[in-house]
């Protein structure tokens, strides 16, 4: 296979790496990744300023395209400029901390798995639980897995897989589980601070100690000690509502409203 990786948290990271590692040994792989971090700018893209590409040297001859931009503008100027051909698949990862619930809809990682999948690419966005995630070996090694069973078998168009594995010793990991994104909201907070020079800025926080009622919930899954897998759709069209808003005769009323308006005048 001829393999893009990305992420989100910039081209030193480790999880990075370690996808390198493990997909050098049998395949081709080219690196585009952001020059820095980019965490939770979801699918935002550069508009405004000149994107440029720096070749960077990693661990010792492993070489890479650092991009200072977004995870979604390393995924187009890959799929665009740098690579000659199309390439079999795109892996944006590893990602430390789980992506999942609503944080799917924030995340850089997901956002590039997902830019990919809009250009008929089939894409995995592969995170492990635990901001201080310490070895990523066994997630590369299912991720090299699972990324030649959707070679081999491939993805609807506009669909790609988000992984997100138990940062736990291997041995405890009870399996996978094909679940549902979860939608429940989590506790947030910002806290209001004052700078030296008595300005008011806000830090963001939420608390991740989320319970889960529905084993099929990707969430669930991770607390499960379970892999998730979860397909996610680049169309978020909600079709059985579109049948319900065809009933609300919204063109009669709103046309009607607009002459009422017009003959007042």
């Amino acid at each position: 296979m001829n393999i893009l990786l990305t992420n989100d948290d910039g081209i030193y990271a480790k999880g990075l790496w370690a996808l390198y590692e493990k997909f050098t040994l049998r395949h081709g792989v080219t690196v585009v990744a952001p020059d820095r971090e980019r965490s939770a700018v979801g699918h935002g893209i550069t508009l405004y300023q000149p994107l440029r590409t720096t070749m960077v040297n990693i661990n010792s001859g492993c070489m890479g395209y650092a991009v200072n931009g977004t995870p979604a503008d390393c995924v187009k100027i890959g799929l665009m400029e740098i690579l000659d051909t199309k390439p079999d698949i795109v892996i944006s990862g590893i990602n430390p901390g789980a992506n999942v619930g609503v944080n799917i809809n924030y995340s850089g990682t997901v956002a590039a798995a997902k830019e990919a999948a809009l250009c008929k690419v089939p894409a995995i966005a592969v995170s492990l639980q635990g901001r201080q995630a310490a070895d990523y070996d066994y997630a590369a090694h299912f991720t090299a897995t699972l990324a030649e069973n959707v070679h081999k078998k491939g993805l609807p168009f506009g669909t790609f897989l988000n992984v997100n594995i138990p940062d736990i010793p291997t041995e405890k990991i009870e399996g996978v589980r094909i679940s549902k994104q979860g939608t429940a909201l989590y506790s947030e907070s910002l806290e209001k601070r004052i700078d030296p020079r008595n300005r008011i800025y806000y830090w963001h926080g939420h608390d991740f100690n989320t319970s889960f009622n529905d084993p099929e919930i990707d969430g669930a899954a991770l607390d499960d000690n379970f892999i998730s897998i979860t397909p996610i759709k680049c169309d978020m069209t909600d079709y059985n509502m579109i049948e319900e808003l065809k009933r609300w005769d919204i063109d009669q009323e709103t046309i009607g409203n607009t002459q009422g308006a017009k003959d007042k005048e």
